[in-house]
């Protein structure tokens, strides 16, 4: 079996094909970012996740990228690491919906180390971007390595809570392929943003900043985030002021 030695306090350790893999993932969760240079812009390259139209009976999207009132409220704790903003897009569904790949690549992790449990897939796309689908309801029976055409299913949509009651959605990621830079998907994506901005939701729209109240207010217009980098939203006047409150 292939191992790869390491030192630890002076002692040789070996480290089998499993540790490799949990290295490998932690390398990359704590890797350089890419420049900005290195990736490719927005040009609605990608497609959504789930194949049916939206609505009641399918899905919505729930909760936007960004400065939205939930991330806000746990700026420093569950968003502390990501600038304080949401770094994704929630799409509402019922468990078991088929989550279907935004553009071709190839499957980077199955289970990896980036978070959205109870089971997560990565695939990485031409120019240096990945995308991430969170909280899928089982392990995906995509290989790691794997060629993915786009709209090919790579897994079933899930819930958070691990219940597929509480909270079922479908988490999803754009990121730089270094994991440090988080991308609004909405300009990567092609679809009718204005309008799914109006359905569904989790009666959570975005935080306003009352010094600069237009900023950061459309889905299109929400910033991107460096890992590790400071909040972005630490609002001298900010509304809605107190969790609990409404846009």
């Amino acid at each position: 079996m292939f191992k790869l030695n390491l030192f630890r306090r002076g002692r040789r350790v070996g480290l089998g094909m499993a540790g490799l893999l949990l290295l490998g993932g932690a390398l990359a969760h704590y890797a350089a970012p890419l420049p900005l240079s290195a990736t490719a812009p927005p040009s609605r390259q990608f497609g959504l996740p789930f194949a049916d139209a939206p609505g009641p009976d399918t899905w919505l999207l729930g909760q936007g990228y960004g400065n939205t009132t939930g991330s806000y409220r746990q700026r420093r704790s569950t968003y502390g690491n990501l600038q304080g903003i949401h770094a994704g897009l929630d799409f509402s569904a019922p468990c078991g919906t088929p989550v279907r790949a935004i553009g071709d690549g190839r499957v980077a992790e199955v289970d990896g180390t980036h978070g959205s449990p109870p089971h997560n897939v990565v695939i990485d796309h031409a120019g240096n971007l990945s995308s991430l689908y969170g909280h899928l309801r089982v392990r995906s029976s995509m290989r790691v390595g794997q060629q993915v055409k786009r709209g090919q299913v790579i897994g079933e949509s899930g819930d958070s809570q691990f219940t597929c009651v509480s909270a079922p959605h479908l988490h999803l990621e754009l990121r730089d392929r270094s994991h440090q830079r988080f991308f609004n998907p909405v300009p990567y994506i092609a679809a009718d943003w204005d309008t799914l901005a109006l359905a569904g939701g989790f009666g959570r729209g975005y935080e306003y900043d009352l010094d600069q109240p237009r900023r950061w207010q459309t889905p299109d217009t929400q910033p991107g985030a460096l890992r590790g980098g400071p909040l972005l939203n630490e609002f001298r006047r900010p509304w809605p002021p107190a969790p609990g409150g409404a846009r």
